[in-house]
């Protein structure tokens, strides 16, 4: 085997081992009037909201669910004056909003006590496996991929994950409708994803992807932040766009520059430490307004 195979090889399995350690980690009318300066915040959401993989993970989490003691809720909480109750966990999908994710691990919906003044949720891409079987499915058409002819993926799937993304709709919008009547009195912010691939190219070594793989890729990664963003408008929530600001610092950009990490790192498609402090500005900016 070449040597140049045996390096793309290793980076589909690399993606694919993504799946297996870092899972992706989702109505009533909104309360009238901004949310409190100060006061109670919690934070829920999967891997992207705890930025799971930036060091040091936070104490007396469970270890599983690798919530980062830098991530985004923490630095807004600190910056904004807000008492945080952090309940992110790594790997949680809209369904682990209203029941155990691990054993001691209680539902995130348990952290709200009707006393809240902002709320902050950031799920949906580990519902249906989405983003794992994007990556995994994807991902191994490495070893063709590199000649970048066509959208392999694209050809054998076509729009089985879109029909992920819109299956899980309903789920998210309940799930924004039992927070509201929980906390009542809480402005609610549904958090996007960052923006993971190019927006035109590719990135072969970080990405194995052809060209026209990674616009597909990430035309599906647009379509559940579309589907975030309708279900918080139909739902009294807000949306936050980190997708936009986060357009150009993909996986793609070099290091100090990019927001999500390649797949060969500490933190394999997910934001790094400089991906979370910038989630945490477009949060606070949000929020401060």
């Amino acid at each position: 085997m070449s040597r140049r195979r045996t390096k793309v090889s290793a980076i589909g399995l690399a993606l694919c081992a993504v799946v297996v350690a870092f899972p992706l980690g989702g109505g009533a009318a909104a309360a009238e009037g901004a949310a409190a300066p100060s006061g109670r915040y919690v934070a829920f959401g999967d891997s992207y909201s705890a930025d799971s993989g930036v060091m040091p993970i936070a104490k007396g989490t469970n270890p599983f669910c690798l919530q980062s003691a830098r991530n985004y809720p923490k630095l807004v909480a600190a910056e904004l004056g807000l008492t945080l109750v952090d309940v992110t966990c790594g790997g949680a999908t809209v369904a682990h909003l209203s029941k155990p994710q691990y054993r001691g691990v209680p539902a995130q919906l348990d952290a709200l006590n009707g006393d809240e003044s902002v709320v902050t949720v950031g799920i949906g891409g580990n519902d249906n496996n989405l983003f794992a079987s994007a990556i995994a499915l994807c991902g191994a058409f490495a070893p063709i991929a590199v000649l970048d002819l066509g959208a392999p993926c694209q050809r054998t799937y076509g729009d089985r994950f879109d029909r992920l993304i819109a299956s899980d709709a309903p789920a998210i919008g309940a799930a924004l409708d039992a927070i509201r009547l929980r906390a009542p009195h809480a402005k609610v912010y549904v958090v996007g994803y960052l923006s993971i691939l190019p927006q035109s190219g590719r990135c072969f070594r970080q990405m194995p992807l052809t060209t026209g793989d990674t616009a597909y890729m990430n035309a599906v990664q647009k379509n559940i932040n579309t589907m975030l963003a309708e279900q918080a408008a139909l739902h009294g929530a807000t949306y936050i766009d980190t997708f936009t600001p986060s357009i150009g610092h993909d996986v793609c950009q070099p290091v100090g520059v990019r927001w999500i990490e390649p797949p060969l790192s500490g933190q394999p498609i997910h934001p790094g430490a400089v991906g979370a402090a910038a989630q945490a500005r477009i949060v606070a900016a949000t929020l401060a307004s």
